[in-house]
């Protein structure tokens, strides 16, 4: 009397499916903000297909190279004294990635430029007072999971 046919207190809740990685990362991203893993971790074996490498590994690279590197974008930056020039920083899960992107490169690409959460880069690896940068001549969206905001030219 008072209760739902075949239903009875205590009764053991069904299993449900482990999470894959992906959907871990999703949920650590959505409910705190962090996750144990980097999202570009899940797509570096497809990246190192592609010959991206890392952030790590690009600090061993000697400048004057082509590269191609990838990674979230975290800041976006047009300085007006920049003559056009707009600089990104991309981080994937060993590191940074400073990003020049010239004006005919930025306008070339300006979508991705301007809204990607994460890019492929392809450009040519510059070395100048302990700093690097890739100076971009073209970019790609990269497919990540979960959504990252960038500060965009502040």
């Amino acid at each position: 009397p008072g209760r739902l046919e075949g239903v009875t207190p205590g009764a053991a809740a069904p299993a449900l499916p482990a999470m894959t990685p992906v959907e871990e990362t999703l949920a650590d991203l959505w409910a705190t903000g962090v996750s144990r893993v980097h999202p570009v971790a899940h797509v570096r074996e497809a990246l190192d297909e592609l010959g991206a490498l890392s952030a790590a590994r690009l600090a061993g690279t000697p400048g004057e190279t082509n590269v191609v590197v990838a990674g979230l974008v975290t800041h976006r930056q047009r300085p007006p004294t920049a003559g056009g020039i707009v600089f990104m920083t991309l981080e994937d899960e060993t590191g940074i990635i400073n990003v020049v992107c010239p004006p005919a490169v930025f306008q070339r690409y300006r979508g991705l430029a301007v809204d990607a959460q994460a890019l492929l880069v392809g450009g040519r690896l510059e070395r100048a007072d302990g700093v690097a940068n890739v100076r971009a001549t073209r970019l790609r969206r990269l497919p990540v999971p979960g959504r990252v905001k960038a500060r965009n030219f502040h």
